[in-house]
Formats: structure tokens, sequence, C-alpha cells
């Protein structure tokens, strides 16, 4: 499968999000399990929790993975306490966190008037319908966030797996931590949230390292509308730690046009971690496609979440014309407006080249590149806005690398960064001189500090 490896990756995300989807998904489009399996031994967690079958969801055949959450996580500080059930707890747990990813709460409907249920047994209110009065107190098993990231750093994964695992549960312990008023340290995971949750970050990170993406894209991730029960009460939909994920990214949410959640936290992160633009697909050949199921039939498409592995398609043979034109008695302040008629006219590219005509005259030939079909307007833009009396022109063929547009952030604000492949290589990249222009006068500095400032942006991005 290395022919997957270093391409770029698009996340279709119309059913939503969560870690056992995408897991699914890149073990669908030919990561080898035993990758994942490899990281999963090292975490503790063991390869033998993990359970792939392929499913099929709406016509579409996928994979689907659930994860045995028996037993207990070895080599993380198992912690026991009893808590009233009726009382707000002192410190922040991720108690809602698990019961939006125990199996990543795909599987769960919004239902105003009755409990969330699992459909694999799991509720919320532990088995007890809301309208029923709570038990005083319960035995509450659970991980500290600070053991589990002990554990992810001293595990022996490689470097990629372990940097974008904690990167992965950071989001989600920043956001539990912001929502619950706390620090992150006081963080911690329910019992068996923290198995699941360890699976579906540690394998999905063994994943995407195993294929060292070029850039990773996504248009936008359904979140859903509505409200859901949980142990905290009533909650708005999207869950707040997924929004809280996507606000502190910049990611970007649409509806889904469901009242049910459809982004878990943890796939909230995930993409958070890992999504490079959030937009439409490149220009691109698919080399593979892989398909994540969720859990839930939904009424209106499938619960599925799809990656699409790309090659850059670098072009050759493209033809275009080009057109010269000789001027030797046109004032030089009728250039600049010329050559701006000869672009609105559709030419690709227009230079003008200083030349010597008959008579030892200096002139200036102007020169544009233009697809076939917007010859003819090129031609009548030359001859009106010059004093030429001829316009020659011939084919052309070039070679073109795929050219990208990457945003990054600097303290003069986002400057968008073009990038040139050939094939999966980076050969170029160059600022967008308009973007850096208004910056510079935005924040009243030279432009080539603001040039300056996206490159090193840029270097340190793909650097990691």
């Amino acid at each position: 499968m290395n022919e997957l490896r270093g391409l770029h990756l698009h996340v279709d995300a119309a059913s939503g999000a969560a870690g056992d989807m995408m897991l699914g998904a890149l073990l669908d489009l030919g990561v080898p399990l035993d990758v994942v399996g490899a990281a999963l031994d090292a975490i503790g967690a063991g390869r033998e929790r993990l359970r792939v079958t392929k499913v099929t969801k709406g016509g579409i055949a996928a994979t689907d993975l659930k994860v045995d959450t028996s037993g207990e996580l070895p080599g993380a500080a198992r912690h026991h306490h009893v808590v009233a059930t009726t009382q707000r707890t002192a410190t922040a747990t991720l108690e809602k966190l698990v019961e939006q990813t125990r199996f990543d709460i795909h599987d769960v409907p919004v239902r105003p008037s009755s409990p969330v249920t699992y459909a694999h047994g799991h509720h919320h209110h532990d088995d007890h319908d809301h309208h029923h009065p709570l038990p005083a107190a319960r035995d509450h098993a659970h991980y500290h966030y600070a053991d589990i990231r002990k554990q992810i750093t001293e595990a022996k994964l490689t470097d990629g797996t372990r940097k974008l695992a904690l990167d992965i549960f950071d989001r989600i312990a920043r956001a539990e931590a912001k929502l619950h008023g706390t620090t992150v340290e006081d963080v911690s995971f329910h019992e068996v949230g923290a198995i699941d949750s360890v699976v579906d970050v540690v394998g999905t990170a063994a994943a995407l390292d195993y294929l060292s993406p070029a850039s990773v894209s996504c248009a936008s991730v359904a979140m859903g509308h509505g409200t859901i029960h949980c142990s905290h009460g009533v909650l708005p939909v999207p869950a707040p730690a997924a929004l809280e994920v996507m606000r502190e990214a910049g990611g970007v949410m649409a509806d889904g046009g469901l009242p049910r959640e459809l982004c878990t936290p943890t796939g909230a992160a995930i993409l958070a971690a890992t999504v490079t633009s959030w937009t439409a697909a490149p220009t691109g050949r698919a080399v593979a496609v892989g398909w994540g199921a969720g859990d839930a039939e939904l009424a209106d498409r499938a619960n599925v979440l799809r990656v699409v592995a790309m090659a850059p398609a670098t072009q050759t043979g493209d033809a275009v014309w080009q057109l010269d034109a000789n001027v030797d008695d046109m004032s030089s302040e009728l250039c600049a407006p010329a050559l701006e008629a000869v672009f609105a006219a559709g030419a690709l590219d227009a230079w003008w080249t200083p030349i010597s005509m008959k008579k030892g005259r200096p002139a200036l030939m102007l020169s544009a590149l233009v697809p076939r079909d917007k010859r003819t307007h090129v031609v009548t833009a030359i001859l009106r806005e010059t004093t030429t009396i001829g316009v020659r022109y011939s084919q052309r063929e070039r070679t073109i690398l795929t050219r990208s547009h990457v945003d990054v952030q600097t303290r003069f604000g986002v400057i968008p960064i073009k990038v040139a492949r050939e094939g999966t290589e980076v050969v170029n990249a160059a600022p967008e001189y308009e973007a850096c222009a208004a910056a510079a006068k935005a924040h009243g500095v030279a432009v080539k500090l603001v040039y300056a400032a996206a490159l090193a942006a840029y270097d340190r991005a793909i650097a990691g």
C-alpha cells in the first residue's frame, strides 16, 4: 500500500464524524490493520479490543469498527471514588464526552422527551428514565487525563503517532477544561470512555502517521441540531465539547439537516488536528476511497464518513496560444491599461518586452498566453487598446505544476500561500502578493516583512 503514502486526503463528513468512523474509513482506505494493532499493543490497550467488520449503510459498503471496552487500561492509574449523582463535581470530568464517545454516540438520536440510548446498551442516566428519581450515589471509576497522556508519551509509538495522538487528546481536554471552568490537569476520563477514546485516537493517529498525507482537506463537517439528554441535563447540539474544539481550530461546520448529534468531540478533535485546509477537494486523481460506518441508520443518507486519497494531477501537453504585437508609437502611459484589458479579455498571462524594430527604433512587444476559446477576445482587446496594426499568434505547449493554496496564520493575519507540486513533492511555495500588500498596509510595515513571516509560518506548518 505504499502508493497511498504521501498523497492528499480529502474527508467528506456529510453524516458527521466520530473516532470509530474515521478509523474505519482509514482501514477501509487501505491502511494495514497491523499498523493500528501495533500502536494499540504499544499503548497497552491491545489489538484484540478491535472488532472490524464490513457492513452496508444506505447501500454503501463500509468498514464498521467496534471497541471492546471490558477490563482495564493497563499502564494508566485507575481511580475509584463515590459521587452523589445530584451534585456538581468540583473537578471537570469527561462523563459527557464518554456519553458522547461510547462507540462515539453516532448511533444516538436526539429525543427531546426521553433519555438517549446507545445501541450497545449504554444509557444516559444510568438506565433510569429522566422522570425517575436518581440514586443518591454511585461508584465511579476513571482515569486522570495526565495519566493517559503520560502513558502515550512513554509508549513505544512512532514519533508521528505519539505527536498526533497527544494533539488530539489535548484538544479534547482543553475543551472540557474550558467548559467546566477547570484546568487540563483536573480532567479525567470515565473508565469505559478512556478505553474507547484511547483506541480510537491512538489507532487513528497511527493510521494517519502511516499514510503521512501531504495535506488534508475537508469542506465542512455536519454537526446536527436540537438537544440531547445526558448526566448534566439537557444540552444543545452541537455538543459543547465538539463545538469548542471546532471553534478553537477554526473548523468549518454545517448543520447537516438532522435533529441529532452528528459530530462527536473525538471526531471534531481528529479533524481539528489533521485538516490543513477547510475547503472542497482539490483537483487531482482519486487513488483510493475508504468508507467508515456509523452505528445509526439515518433515514435520508448513508451514515458513513468518506476519506479519499488523491494524487496531484500534473498537467502536461496543455496547449495554449501565444499572441504577440509590436508597438513603436504608443505612449508608455497606455501600457498599463492595455495590459489590464488583455487580462480582462481572458489572458492567462501577459507581459511587455523591450525590442528593437526596423530603422533601429526602440519599441515594445505585447505578448499574451490565452486558451483557444479566448483568443479572439484577447486579439480584439490588443487591437483596441494599443496602436499596433497586427497581431501574430502561434500554438504553444507547456508543462504545468499542480497548484494549490494553503492559508497560514502570521502575526499580520492569515496569508494564503501558493504551493506548486511535481507529483507529491513541493517544489515551490510563495505568499500571494496582494494579501501580503494588504496586510502590510493594515499594519504599517514593509511588504517584505509580511512575506517573510508567511514563508516562516508555512515552513513551521510543513515541519509539523
